[in-house]
Formats: C-alpha cells, sequence, structure tokens
C-alpha cells in the first residue's frame, strides 16, 4: 500500500531498539534454550540450535563476553563438560528483548 503525503496517513511509532548482540539467529536460539532450563551442556545446546562446535563456541564466546552468559568447563570422568547458563544479566536481556520484539507487533 501507497500512501501519500497528501492523505490521511497512519501513526507513525517508534520501534523499540532490538539487542542486536541477542537478536542474530543462533544466539537467540542459545538465549532462548538457556531461559527455559537453568543451565545446559555444550552438546545439548548444540543439538537444540543445530549448529557446529565452531559456530557454537563462537556464539557463546560473544555472549559470556558480554556477560549474557556464564560457562563452566569441568570432566565427567575423562570426558570434557561445558556448561552454559544465563546470568542474571543475559535473563534481562533477554526479557528486555522479547519486550521490543512485542513492540514490532
Amino acid at each position: 500500500m501507497y500512501w501519500n503525503a497528501n492523505f490521511d496517513m497512519p501513526e507513525i511509532r517508534a520501534f523499540d531498539k532490538l539487542d542486536p548482540l541477542i537478536h542474530a539467529p543462533v544466539r537467540l536460539a542459545i538465549v532462548t534454550v538457556l531461559a527455559a532450563v537453568e543451565e545446559a551442556d555444550f552438546s545439548y545446546l548444540k543439538e537444540a540450535t543445530k549448529t557446529t562446535d565452531g559456530n557454537l563456541s563462537t556464539h557463546l564466546t560473544k555472549l559470556e563476553q558480554a556477560g549474557y552468559v556464564r560457562i563452566t568447563k569441568s570432566f565427567l570422568g575423562k570426558k570434557p563438560l561445558t556448561r552454559c547458563a544465563l546470568t542474571v544479566a543475559g535473563r534481562a536481556a533477554y526479557h528486555d528483548y522479547l519486550q521490543a520484539l512485542k513492540s514490532y507487533l
């Protein structure tokens, strides 16, 4: 639909800014999964987000550097175990992201 300035136009409204750190598709998937659980291991996140080890690792690092995700590395027997959880700041950022997204609807 085309609007001409000479006719009544619908009100133009401002949209809330979407957090670009969360908005990237893989990071949005990671944060969404982590918001639903207390913590998740790397393998679970890899399967849930349908991404590769390297891609998941890169996105987790960005979220960790922003303070949105806490990553804990340990061993289960002799096997490495990486656990991830949203921080309080990460949960707040995800909540704000969802609220901003609602402003677009």
